[in-house]
């Protein structure tokens, strides 16, 4: 794996980590679970999770996104994580639902923690947006359970905070309207709630910002660098806004439609890959070319011009009529196939020196290479797509909507 694709999905994975984490939650549900009496069953399933498992871990080797250490990392920590939680999920239910306000608190806290010291990408990547997210929704689950369990509407069975729901006596035109009522009242939440703190926030950021509390990050623009947020940010792939719902349902019934293909680098990690892998091809080139010496015999058994086109090593046949023979697996009868089917001439070359040879196969300059590098970097990162202008106020937005949903 090379150093960009490292900086790019980093250490550990997480794909691993979560696979490995769900996986091994699973086989715990189906061990604690009566299956004895299908044990068809109870097999099929735990096959299912360790396939589950070793797809998601494979494929991040096979696609060349992390190294071995990455998923072995990755791996060890979601059955850590998922091994804790089993052995000690209700403890920590117990005592996040004890009724002291101080377990909540330092939860939240902790995530908070968490979502600031979370590692600047390398590139501009949804990644900490993702995160804050998720964070946010954690940081509501845990205070909304906490308020929730003391109550006294909630149920402690099968775990603390649970809601009371029996279909047979709410029926489903009731629950279905309940659930319509949670989905309005989530998007009724972010349309007020987001524009109104992208509008406050920034004369408070730019105040801390002054006493020197500010704390910066890649791909972010602080509140002294603009005036105001801009309207419809397209800042949320998770929860679209009312404007967008009509064209995300056009998605979901005709996906070809609306489906973008992605063809080159997408973004400054893959731009580095393709010129890092240009320059290994064309070193091997050279390398190739300067190891290979002219082996390509005329009709008399002089060496000939053209030795370097054959990959097979052997020797080209000059025909009486003055045309050269060349097999189909040449570097030459391929050009062809592509560029026409017109004869190829052969005209015997002015005979020269081995020194003369090596001389003009380094004749290109060192400032000609470097300008050549420079050319191609310019083409490949032009075709990238512009990372669209990111404000500071965002993180704390998107954590107090996504506390609120």
């Amino acid at each position: 794996m090379s150093g960009s694709a490292a900086l790019e999905y980093g250490f550990p994975s997480t794909h691993s980590t979560n696979a490995v984490s769900v996986a091994v939650y699973a086989l715990f549900a189906l061990h604690d679970s009566d299956t004895s009496g299908n044990q068809h069953l109870g097999f099929l399933l735990k096959a299912l999770s360790y396939c589950y498992a070793a797809s998601i871990v494979l494929g991040r080797l096979y696609c060349g996104m992390h190294g071995f250490l990455d998923v072995i990392i990755g791996s060890a920590l979601g059955a850590l994580l998922s091994v804790v939680q089993c052995l000690y999920g209700e403890v920590f239910d117990d005592y996040i639902y004890s009724g002291s306000l101080k377990a909540p608190f330092i939860v939240v806290l902790i995530i908070l923690v968490l979502v600031r010291i979370h590692p600047e990408p390398a590139d501009d990547c949804p990644c900490f947006d993702d995160s804050v997210a998720f964070a946010g929704v954690m940081i509501g689950v845990e205070l909304g359970n906490v308020h929730y369990a003391q109550s006294g509407l909630a149920w402690d069975y099968p775990v603390p905070s649970t809601a009371p729901f029996e279909l047979e006596s709410l029926g489903w035109p009731k629950t279905i309207a309940r659930i319509m009522l949670g989905v309005l009242v989530i998007f009724a939440w972010r349309g007020v709630m987001k524009p109104t703190l992208l509008r406050s926030l920034p004369p408070i950021f730019r105040i801390i910002e002054r006493l020197g509390l500010s704390l910066p990050r890649k791909f972010f623009k602080q509140a002294s660098e603009y005036q105001k947020v801009p309207k419809h940010l397209k800042d949320d792939n998770v929860i679209p806004s009312v404007s967008e719902i009509p064209s995300f349902l056009t998605s979901m019934r005709h996906p070809r439609r609306t489906r973008a293909v992605s063809v080159g680098p997408q973004s400054e990690a893959d731009a580095y890959e393709a010129l890092a892998y240009r320059e290994k091809r064309r070193r091997d080139s050279v390398t190739s070319l300067g190891a290979t010496s002219p082996s390509v015999k005329e009709s008399n058994g002089a060496a000939g011009y053209f030795d370097h086109a054959k990959p097979n090593k052997q020797p080209l046949k000059v025909l009486p009529s003055g045309h050269l023979s060349t097999s189909t697996s040449s570097n030459l009868a391929r050009y062809e196939q592509m560029m026409g089917s017109g004869a190829a001439v052969y005209t015997p070359p002015t005979p020269i020196s081995d020194e003369a040879f090596s001389h003009n196969s380094v004749s290109r300059s060192a400032s000609e290479d470097r300008r050549q590098n420079e050319e191609e970097e310019r083409q490949i990162f032009s075709k990238l797509e512009k990372p669209r202008v990111r404000y500071d106020v965002e993180v704390v937005t998107k954590l107090i909507v996504y506390t609120g949903t």
